[in-house]
C-alpha cells in the first residue's frame, strides 16, 4: 500500500448489514486508497467476523474478488482494485457479501468524501455502530433469529444447547466502537499501517 501520510480523499462508509431488523451497522471512515481486498480486511474487523469464509463485493454486475481459474469465477483480483475507483462519489454504494452458505449481505454506501488529512497516518477509524454482528454458522438469517428466539427464552426447548453452543452469553446489542478502534490502531501497528495484504 502506498504511504499513508500521502494526502488521499477519506470516505466516511456506512456498512449495514441487509435484510436483520433492528439494523445491525458500522459508520467508518476510511483512505480511499485501500484496495478492496484491504477493505475486506477492516469490514471483517469492524463487523465482528472472523474471515473463516469466502467473500466478494459486487456493483452491478461485476464482482470483485479472489479469481478462481479451476472454476472460471468472472471476479476480478481485488487486491488490484482500489476503494476509490469503484465508488467515486456520494451516495453510490456496492455490496460486500461474507459467507456464500449463511450468505451474510452487507450495503457499503459511501456517506461522504472528506479532504485529504496529510498529517495522520491512521487509514481507517470507526465512527459508530449498532449491534453486534451475528455468530459465524448460525444458518444465516432465519438461524439468527431462532438463535436469538432460543436465547431469549429460558424455557424455550433449544435454550440450554444454544447457550452451549454459543458459549455462554450472547448480547446482541453489546457493541463497542472504543473496542474496535482500539483493534484498528493494533492492526494497523502491527501491520506497519497496512491491512493485510
Amino acid at each position: 500500500m502506498r504511504n499513508p501520510r500521502v494526502p488521499w480523499p477519506i470516505y466516511q462508509l456506512k456498512i449495514t448489514l441487509r435484510d436483520i431488523q433492528p439494523p445491525i451497522w458500522r459508520r467508518i471512515q476510511v483512505a480511499s486508497d485501500v484496495t478492496l481486498y484491504q477493505l475486506h480486511n477492516l469490514l471483517q474487523l469492524v463487523m465482528g467476523w472472523s474471515d473463516s469464509h469466502l467473500h466478494q463485493f459486487a456493483k452491478g454486475r461485476t464482482f470483485y474478488g479472489t479469481p478462481d481459474q479451476e472454476f472460471g469465477d468472472e471476479v476480478l483480483p481485488e487486491k488490484e482494485i482500489r476503494l476509490k475507483d469503484v465508488l467515486v462519489r456520494p451516495r453510490e454504494r456496492m455490496l460486500y457479501e461474507y459467507d456464500f452458505g449463511d450468505s451474510w449481505h452487507h450495503r457499503v454506501t459511501v456517506e461522504k468524501i472528506l479532504d485529504p488529512d496529510p498529517g495522520t497516518s491512521r487509514i481507517a477509524q470507526c465512527l459508530g455502530g449498532k449491534r453486534v454482528c451475528p455468530p459465524e454458522d448460525c444458518g444465516g438469517i432465519p438461524g439468527f433469529y431462532d438463535l436469538l428466539e432460543a436465547l431469549s427464552d429460558p424455557h424455550h426447548e433449544r435454550h440450554a444447547e444454544m447457550r452451549e453452543w454459543i458459549g455462554g452469553d450472547y448480547d446482541p446489542e453489546a457493541f463497542s466502537v472504543d473496542n474496535v478502534n482500539r483493534s484498528l490502531t493494533f492492526l494497523q501497528r502491527r501491520r506497519g499501517k497496512t491491512p493485510r495484504k
